[in-house]
């Protein structure tokens, strides 16, 4: 659960913890923070971004829930960045991003666990000349961990999957990539991307900011239906 603000000196204030089950509890919280912090209302903001996923059902639900209100509230656009792709940002910088001279050509691959024993994953890479737009090498999907392929130009991997699965980690690491441990989501690269995407004028309404899940059945039950009445 992170939260992160951009000032226009190019400055980023972020709140971030590692927490599965409590963004409801802290998602307004890091938000109000930030602002306090930084002398600002929501409505002097240029913009918004958010996650949009994939990722899982209920913490993709808290985000588009808490993107829309704030930026119904204040008026504001919102840029639906990709969670896999800000991954993905993060894996590809140095303490020094965002300098163009230090972002590789080379790819990434990223696999965020998806649970049900799969993973969502997606290949990008980032152009020195234009560090915060990522370029898709493999489309996002989702599917077992045994599916995953890097793309040809993939020198790298990264996401929370990799922990969970260890043969996909042994396999990727046989065929020369290298890991990047430890790497989130998190909203400093969010905010970065998100930036980009709304000078770039892909920005949507607040009725508009609504999550990406790829898996169409996000709701189906571990166990068997009960069918019967009694």
């Amino acid at each position: 659960c992170s939260a992160a603000l951009l000032g226009a000196d190019g400055e980023v204030r972020q709140r971030f913890t590692v927490s599965e089950r409590r963004h409801a509890d802290l998602i307004l919280a890091m938000i109000d923070g930030l602002l306090t912090e930084a002398g600002c209302k929501l409505r002097d903001l240029d913009g918004l971004a958010f996650g949009r996923g994939p990722g899982g059902f209920t913490g993709l639900r808290i985000a588009a829930g808490v993107i829309q209100g704030l930026a119904y509230g204040a008026g504001l656009r919102v840029a639906r960045v990709s969670s896999l792709a800000a991954v993905a940002f993060l894996a590809t910088s140095p303490p020094s991003w965002p300098s163009s001279s230090s972002c590789p050509s080379s790819g990434v691959l990223v696999c965020n666990d998806a649970r049900m024993n799969e993973v969502y994953w997606g290949c990008y890479r980032f152009d020195p000349g234009d560090p915060c737009v990522p370029i898709v090498l493999a489309a996002e999907a989702v599917g077992p961990e045994d599916r995953v392929q890097p793309a040809p130009t993939v020198t790298r991997f990264a996401g929370n999957g990799i922990a969970r699965y260890p043969a996909l980690q042994a396999r990727l690491e046989s065929a020369g990539l290298s890991y990047r441990e430890g790497v989130y989501p998190r909203a400093d690269a969010i905010v970065r991307l998100g930036e980009r995407m709304l000078q770039q004028g892909e920005g949507v309404d607040a009725a508009e900011a609504l999550p990406v899940y790829i898996r169409d059945d996000v709701a189906r039950p571990a166990r068997p239906a009960v069918t019967g009445l009694s």
